[in-house]
């Protein structure tokens, strides 16, 4: 640990000092290809049964995947049969091609072509082993022999499929694995496969180039997809397609960068399930191009079922933290965040939801993937006014005064660090309304009545519950809440100044209800919010007040 250039050695560059990919930028939706049902269940420690993997395949259907890796038919019965179950029962949708893998193995690529009989479009992904590490170490073979092996397997499959015209047959060619190896020698393999295919403007190869192991950071991937796009023979008749892993956590990275280095396609899996880290998660990828207002043309628009579909069918949790998907990702405890967010979503809703998207935190609307507004903003000890104000608002109705945040915040703030835990809405509501809403204690407004005293004047009649005695006082001010504050004043039972008085029809949580706030000022210059709730607009506000009262300080 204290000297790791003894063990490990630097990433292996190409020269690329003339490189272009910095400028460029991605504005159009690559060809997807979901591997989910090969990559990504091949790493599960439970794999998918026939049934999961079908609803799976039904779901990347849905979403809109043209290209859909569905397993391995050479390696087991199981995925022959699973394959054959797609192509017999005809539940592969038009314009979807099936694609899957084999070495290049003459018995293996005959039982694949075998399994594809009677697809209408199929993919066949041949691979071989050519970075050093695999071909010498795993395999004992030369450079010579590797591509030998990799031309031979392509002419059979050339050969299998010329004979089945009624499939439209794509051949993909993997160079295993393309990072780690020489860029010169990875050239040279996918030329002379694309030669042996017969390649061409009509009849174009996919090459894939996989990062299986992210061995370089990103940069150094771009610059690997640029060389080879730039020195490859016949560029127009080739799909470059990039298979990114996620070992050094910078797969989405090194994805885009490669989009950018000229890259057309992308494999990859929901959320990124794969072996070791991860595959690259397309999720991500998709939905950063759809923040940046170019159309991925894949429908995330109900992501939080898809999320379902996915951790059912492969035993995967989501983290809370997961780009987009995760339960926490909309959501904002610290109080500076939250009050950026609610005056990003009340300009909103002033300007209509046809202007740009432009809330502070939150890169897209929510609202796009089938998720909500109800949790954005959640409630604990570091939470500040703003997002209390936002969940009584959104939730409940409360448009409170700016002016009352700060101390419904306050208070909120101080239950949830007395819990040590977050608050539910429920709750923060439940606090409110105990504590600032028709509070009556130790004043009760029994019943109120006022008629006009003169032109500009308001006489009024209140019966009163006073620490437990009922009684009558009167008042007269320029209206109700006037009279009626002068009726309290008059009693001697608290001196205070009415600084603000504000009223709204309840747009939540309570049927044809009003919803009032008084605000006092206490003869020693403190101030203090009360909350009055009715369906009457006039006695919403004599409770506001009432309430405000009961809360200044006690002499």
């Amino acid at each position: 640990m204290q000297n790791p250039g003894q063990k490990y050695r630097p990433f292996n560059v190409v020269r690329l000092p003339d490189r272009r990919w910095p400028d460029a930028s991605i504005t159009q939706a690559p060809r997807w290809c979901s591997v989910d049902l090969r990559d990504g269940n091949q790493s599960l420690a439970i794999p998918m049964n026939v049934s999961e993997k079908l609803e799976m395949f039904k779901l990347l259907c849905q979403i809109g995947f043209k290209e859909i890796e569905i397993g391995f038919p050479s390696a087991s019965d199981t995925e022959f049969a699973f394959t054959r179950e797609l192509i017999e029962k005809n539940l592969i949708p038009e314009g979807v091609s099936v694609q899957v893998l084999v070495q290049a193995r003459e018995h293996l690529i005959r039982r694949t072509i075998e399994s594809l009989h009677g697809a209408k479009r199929a993919i066949v992904h041949l691979y071989t082993p050519t970075n050093p590490a695999q071909r010498e170490i795993v395999f004992g073979l030369s450079k010579e022999k590797v591509l030998e092996m990799a031309v031979a397997g392509t002419k059979l499959i050339r050969e299998l499929t010329e004979a089945l015209p009624q499939t439209q047959w794509q051949l993909e060619f993997s160079p295993e694995t393309f990072v780690l190896t020489e860029a010169d020698y990875a050239l040279e393999v996918c030329e002379a496969v694309s030669a042996a295919w017969g390649a061409s403007a009509n009849k174009k190869i996919i090459l894939n180039l996989p990062l299986t192991v992210e061995a370089g950071t990103p940069n150094t991937h771009a610059d690997q997809i640029e060389w080879f796009c730039r020195h490859l023979k016949n560029r127009e008749s080739a799909v470059i397609s990039l298979h990114t892993h996620n070992d050094r956590g910078t797969g989405v990275a090194a994805t885009e960068l490669g989009l950018m280095a000229g890259a057309d396609r992308i494999e990859g899996t929901l959320f990124g399930n794969g072996e070791r880290t991860g595959n690259l998660d397309i999720v991500t990828v998709a939905l950063n191009m759809f923040s940046h207002g170019v159309n991925p043309h894949l429908d995330f628009r109900n992501l939080p079922q898809i999320r379902e579909v996915y951790e059912r069918c492969t035993r995967m949790t989501v983290h809370d933290r997961h780009p987009y998907a995760g339960d926490l990702v909309f959501t904002a405890f610290s109080g500076s965040h939250q009050d950026a967010i609610k005056k990003g979503m009340d300009r909103r809703n002033k300007i209509g939801d046809a202007a740009n998207w432009e809330v502070p935190y939150l890169t897209i609307d929510p609202k796009d993937i089938g998720r909500s507004y109800e949790a954005i903003i959640r409630i604990n000890s570091q939470s500040g006014k703003g997002g209390v104000a936002y969940i009584l608002d959104r939730e409940f109705g409360f448009d409170l005064p700016k002016l009352m945040h700060p101390e419904v915040g306050n208070l909120i703030g101080k239950y949830a660090d007395s819990l040590g835990r977050e608050l539910s809405p429920k709750e923060i509501h439940e606090r409110f309304r105990r504590d600032f809403v028709n509070v009556a204690s130790p004043i009760e407004l029994l019943s109120f009545d006022s008629k006009p005293n003169g032109k500009e004047s308001v006489h009024c009649t209140a019966e009163v519950n006073y620490q437990g005695k009922t009684m009558t006082i009167t008042g007269q001010g320029n209206g109700p809440i006037s009279a009626l504050v002068h009726a309290i004043a008059g009693q001697g039972w608290a001196k205070f100044t009415l600084r603000d008085y504000r009223s709204h029809a309840l747009s939540a949580g309570e049927e044809s209800a009003a919803a009032a706030y008084v605000s006092l000022q206490s003869e020693k210059g403190e101030t203090v919010w009360g909350a009055g709730v009715d369906p009457n607009i006039e006695l919403a506000g004599l409770k506001a007040l009432v309430s405000a009262v009961n809360r200044l300080p006690q002499k």
